[in-house]
């Protein structure tokens, strides 16, 4: 035997112009478009708010596809680190900010819930150079519950169907809150860890 030391490969370039990235912008595209869209509806004509449903549909789909495609090709980049979280943040957050304006749903869901998200991206960014704070499972059941509720609360649905969106919301909600106390405790240990 010979005690050759075995070549170590560099890790392959990733394109900034990637199908995960890709996904990503148009997410952040689609963002002014589902606003045109809301904006258009004026949150009454059925039409346009399904058509406000789908626009949301589709670029929320965008967000479970560009993070598994990153994944599973190994596709990560700095971008997309960035870019992804921000992109989410947009979407979610136009839609409550639209709904609450149309006197769809209260104003403190709305606040609540994006005080949590952006601090919790604050938090991801003042721990970075420790480390990352993956997504856990109960942050994807959140960004889950989230989607059907401002989904089921854009669909113009007679009553009682119209009556299972503040349940959904409800929910996402109390896990929102849930999950940001666990990040939060998450980049307390981290920083604790490293100091």
């Amino acid at each position: 035997m010979t005690d050759e030391p075995v070549p170590v490969t560099a890790p392959r370039p990733v394109s900034l112009y990637n199908p995960a990235n890709v996904l990503t912008f148009v997410r952040i595209v689609l963002v002014p478009v589902f606003v045109a869209i809301v904006v258009t509806s004026d949150m009454v004509e059925s039409g346009w708010r399904i058509a406000a449903c789908l626009t949301f549909c589709v670029a929320s789909a965008t967000d479970f596809a560009d993070g598994w495609i990153a994944r599973r090709y190994e596709m990560v980049t700095s971008f997309g680190k960035v870019a992804d979280p921000i992109a989410d943040k947009a979407l979610t957050g136009t839609a409550l900010v639209l709904l609450s304006a149309y006197g769809e749903l209260a104003w403190w869901v709305t606040v609540a819930i994006l005080v949590r998200e952006w601090g919790v991206t604050a938090l991801r960014f003042w721990v970075i150079r420790y480390g990352i704070i993956p997504a856990s499972r109960g942050g994807k059941l959140k960004t889950t519950l989230q989607i059907l509720a401002i989904a089921w609360y854009l669909l113009p649905l007679p009553s009682p169907l119209d009556l299972v969106g503040p349940w959904l919301m409800g929910a996402a909600l109390a896990v929102t809150m849930v999950t940001g106390v666990d990040y939060v405790l998450q980049a307390l240990r981290m920083r604790r860890g490293r100091a």
